[in-house]
């Protein structure tokens, strides 16, 4: 299980997709360890340990984002990413803090309903081939009469001898056979779907008006013209739907928002207000207050029930450029415990990103351009002249970490992404330095922004 992963195994998983940042991955390996830790105590001494949250400063692009998700990706936890600056004070039109938590244990419940759909894909599967055999052998005509599916009447079924009982089976058989074997994919059929109502925006918060109701209303339907490879896939859906225990899953989704929850807070120094009592910094501190309670731990009602906030973990990222940590309100500086400080990336982190990572961009645009014939490969001296095109515009310019790197891979292969495509033969192209050289040398204008006063 990831969950029983040791903080050094956590960090050799980190390293495989993020470059350097020690500091905070041993942070969250620690603290990913701790749950593992706290689960296994008894439950009376289990209920007293709460995470130590985490605060992590750096400017933008060293990786404070991705070690979160990719932490929570480690261990199939519920993860939501939220930024600061989308809230506002509660009495303010505006998202509340309260969506923070629902937004997490909607992530939970995707994530427990697609465990659940595997479980029984196979049987849905089997069901969902049925019904469309039988869709190919008795089209329908119309939808189902609401009224008659709130008052549980069904359309009654002619009565067949038991000679075209048997000749029904082997025609049902037959059709099987072909869908089994692809020959009937792109047959166009009608089936009958659900007619989702479409969700308004209120609050901020997108609310379905099925939800609201309750149920209480049946549902409606409405009829589809596909081909038969995306009635299978819509059909398969509805079967899983079926199959599976809403209760069960909403259960088990809230016990891991709960329990396992990570909450990443992006640009939490937005908020940071250094004076009180007028301007924008009031509202801030609002925003800062109505977060504090949800850290600290509360109950949050849900359209799935009230759900606690506890022992979910906080992560929360900031630049601190301008603002400091010591601008937050003293409250919430004190629940996040753990401080890490990420730094800068230098030329040899640039080189390394180029190379170690296994979702590497070198890779990425290799896999692109494959597509189109084109076999792309870099010398380690390009690869160094990349390197230092990246760390120099970011000394010259604003300082974008690593996304510096997606700015010069665009205009280092504009030509060679334009001119790709089309029945033309595979080409072979090696990325030189001189290559790099002459596609990136009007990148090496000076900021003078410095200078002005």
């Amino acid at each position: 299980m990831a969950v029983q992963l040791t903080p050094k195994e956590i960090v050799r998983e980190l390293n495989r997709f993020i470059v350097g940042q020690n500091d905070a991955k041993r942070a969250v390996a620690v603290a990913l360890r701790n749950r593992y830790r706290r689960a296994q105590l008894p439950a009376d001494v289990r209920e007293e340990i709460t995470p130590k949250n985490i605060l992590m400063m750096g400017p933008t692009g060293v990786g404070k984002t991705e070690i979160a998700r990719r932490l929570a990706k480690l261990v199939e936890a519920p993860f939501v990413k939220v930024e600061a600056t989308k809230f506002t004070e509660v009495g303010y039109v505006g998202r509340d803090v309260d969506s923070i938590v629902r937004d997490l244990v909607e992530a939970s419940i995707r994530m427990v309903k697609e465990e659940a759909s595997a479980k029984v894909k196979a049987r849905a599967t089997v069901l969902a081939e049925d019904r469309l055999a039988q869709l190919i052998l008795h089209p329908k005509r119309k939808p189902a009469n609401p009224i008659d599916l709130f008052l549980g009447n069904k359309p009654k079924e002619p009565d067949l001898s038991s000679e075209e009982r048997q000749q029904a089976a082997t025609r049902k058989d037959e059709v099987r056979a072909q869908l089994g074997r692809g020959e009937l994919e792109d047959l166009e059929i009608e089936i009958e779907v659900e007619d989702t109502p479409q969700n308004v925006e209120i609050n901020g918060a997108s609310v379905n008006i099925g939800d609201v109701m309750g149920g209480v209303l049946p549902k409606r339907t409405k009829m589809r013209r596909v081909k038969v490879k995306e009635a299978r896939r819509i059909l398969i859906a509805e079967e899983e739907g079926k199959l599976i225990d809403m209760d069960a899953v909403t259960s088990e989704a809230v016990r891991r928002a709960e329990q396992d929850g990570i909450v990443f807070i992006d640009e939490i120094d937005k908020i940071a207000g250094r004076s009180a009592g007028h301007g924008p910094d009031v509202s801030r501190e609002g925003v800062q207050r109505d977060i504090l309670p949800i850290v600290e731990g509360s109950t949050v009602n849900t359209k799935y029930g009230p759900v606690k906030t506890d022992f979910m973990l906080f992560i929360t990222a900031g630049a601190f450029h301008v603002a400091k940590v010591t601008d937050l309100i003293p409250e919430l500086q004190g629940r996040f415990p753990v401080r890490v400080t990420l730094q800068s990336l230098t030329r040899e982190d640039f080189r390394s990103i180029l190379t170690q990572p296994e979702n590497a961009i070198t890779r990425q645009y290799q896999a692109l351009l494959a597509v189109d014939h084109v076999r792309l490969s870099f010398a380690p001296e390009a690869l160094d002249a990349l390197a230092e095109a990246a760390f120099a515009a970011n000394e010259a310019q604003e300082d974008i970490g690593a996304r510096r790197l997606n700015t010069v891979f665009e205009r280092l292969l504009e030509d060679i992404s334009f001119n790709a495509g089309g029945e033309m033969p595979d080409v072979e192209v090696d990325i030189t330095a001189e290559y790099v050289a002459e596609h990136l040398s009007g990148d090496k204008r000076r900021d003078l922004r410095q200078y002005i006063l």
